[in-house]
């Protein structure tokens, strides 16, 4: 991901209405982006019911834009060269648009699929260029302040993701949910270019490592097939899965051989030498996979068991924006004067916390019971982002950032779609279990079952309707205590993580510290 130190020096700063246009529309750019990674969570049970498959296969449609996301991402840099910011970026908006166009129009969930991957794959060099464009418009003793802008922009989407995506669901159709990307699109496109298309950085032609990224392709997409199809085709028992899985290790063998003895690599691993690299990307990628799988399941859970709509499913997810909005600014001024590290521990408390609470839910929970924790956990993501980013970043040189914050982001948005595929099924497995030790107490014999039966009798149902309503409560029971499996695994997982903060270094870096400002 471009970083303050990748910044163009080449144009002198924007002044005045020039500056907020561009401001705005950069910001634009990256909420529609940002917003997509959201959007879709609480509209899968309508996505999946209405193209007609289950709720594990509309997982899908979340990981498929993540993998592309992520796969594009460390591509950026050479782009940049090969095209130039301006043009890359424009590219990215109107092919993003184009995309999501695609995505509403969608007639089945191969299709879909399909184009959510293409959607990925195109925006991944808007993220990271928007921040280099406005970091360009700025004057340098204002980085910080046009980094803190821009970050507000990666937190308001999130929280804004569910409660769209769940209203628009409710009250138009969910192809909307990708249908609103195209005017915002077109006016950040449109206002982009106004200002941007005489600032054009140079170009020069660049060799690609056309092996490693083919290799990365193969491997990243062989292992997420896996994850995704395991559940469906019975795991190891199934040929197809057990080929895969080979593709996957062979194929991610052979990268790090060519990586490492390429002259121009996609991916740069010697940085995996440094130990507060590793020890940083390693903590925030398996955090940022715990966290995403966590938020997939939770209004999977709702609308499918609680009964919940998914306006207000929308509406439980929606507050872990607030407190993060509140405290990220106080994060970001402080995190050059106070130990990273004991912020980014104080994160993984506070997620270990809401998970802990979420493990204790029951089917008799109610709305603000439930959304307690959500906000809560908007303190743990202020001290998340920036203080681990820090630590990855730091001591580096500046012409190292872009590329370390590249490959701490792949790893980031691989380990979310992977988080998504193992929480899923995870959830159905456990649910599985627990039907099955549920059921053998439900018997004619249980007084509780005798008069229950007896009670939904004398309301007049029949026999296949008193079993399949005993059935439907055991489901949600079920579902019920494997999601509290979940959330209490992932609770002791995030614990287990602070170690490794602690396994870096307590060197600070001013670099690091201002890139961390709008890493995302």
């Amino acid at each position: 991901m471009a970083t303050a130190a990748a910044a163009p020096a080449a144009y002198p700063p924007l002044e005045g209405s020039a500056r907020v246009w561009g401001t705005i529309a950069l910001s634009a750019a990256t909420f529609m982006n940002v917003l997509d990674t959201s959007i879709a969570n609480v509209s899968l049970p309508a996505i999946s019911g209405d193209l007609g498959v289950s709720s594990t296969q509309g997982t899908w449609v979340i990981t498929s834009f993540a993998v592309a996301n992520a796969i594009a991402v460390p591509l950026t840099g050479w782009l940049t060269q090969r095209f130039g910011q301006v043009r890359l970026f424009m590219a990215s908006v109107l092919l993003f648009i184009i995309s999501s166009w695609l995505c509403g129009l969608a007639p089945n969930m191969t299709t879909l699929i399909a184009f959510r991957a293409l959607q990925g794959f195109v925006a991944g060099p808007m993220i990271p260029l928007s921040q280099t464009l406005l970091l360009s418009s700025y004057p340098r003793a204002k980085a910080g302040l046009a980094m803190a802008m821009w970050s507000m922009t990666t937190l308001v989407a999130p929280v804004m993701g569910p409660l769209l995506g769940g209203w628009i669901t409710d009250n138009i159709s969910w192809p909307w949910i990708f249908y609103i990307n195209i005017p915002v699109g077109l006016l950040a496109a449109g206002i982009t270019w106004g200002i941007y298309h005489k600032r054009e950085s140079g170009t020069r032609k660049v060799p690609i490592d056309g092996i490693g990224l083919a290799l990365l392709v193969l491997w990243v997409g062989s292992l997420q097939l896996m994850l995704d199809k395991g559940k469906e085709l019975d795991w190891f028992h199934s040929p197809e899965i057990i080929a895969m899985a080979i593709i996957a290790v062979v194929g991610f063998a052979f990268f790090l051989v060519w990586e490492l003895t390429d002259k121009h690599p996609v991916v740069d691993l010697s940085l995996f030498k440094r130990r507060n690299f590793w020890s940083g990307a390693l903590a925030t990628a398996v955090a940022y996979g715990l966290f995403f799988g966590n938020v997939v399941i939770l209004p999977l859970w709702l609308q499918q068991y609680m009964g919940y709509t998914a306006t207000q499913a929308g509406m439980i997810m929606a507050p872990v924006g607030l407190l993060a909005i509140i405290f990220s600014p106080i994060v970001g001024l402080t995190v050059g004067k106070i130990d990273p590290r004991r912020y980014a521990t104080f994160s993984f408390l506070v997620f270990a916390l809401v998970l802990w609470m979420r493990s204790n839910f029951n089917t008799q929970a109610d709305f603000w019971t439930i959304m307690i924790p959500t906000v809560i956990q908007g303190v743990a993501m202020a001290f998340f982002f920036i203080p681990l980013v820090t630590i990855t970043l730091s001591g580096l040189t500046p012409d190292r950032i872009a590329a370390a914050s590249g490959l701490s982001n792949f790893a980031r948005i691989t380990a979310g779609a992977m988080g998504t595929s193992i929480a899923t099924t995870v959830w159905e497995n456990r649910a599985a279990l627990h039907h099955a030790q549920l059921v053998e107490s439900v018997s004619q014999g249980s007084s509780a079952t005798s008069s229950a039966m007896a009670g939904l009798a004398a309301n007049g149902f029949s026999t296949e309707q008193i079993l399949g309503q005993l059935n439907r409560l055991v489901d949600q029971q079920s579902f019920m205590l494997a999601a509290n499996d979940v959330f209490y695994a992932s609770a002791v997982l995030f614990l287990l993580l602070i170690p490794f903060v602690w396994l870096s270094k307590p060197t600070r870096s001013p670099g690091a510290a201002d890139a961390a400002a709008g890493a995302h």
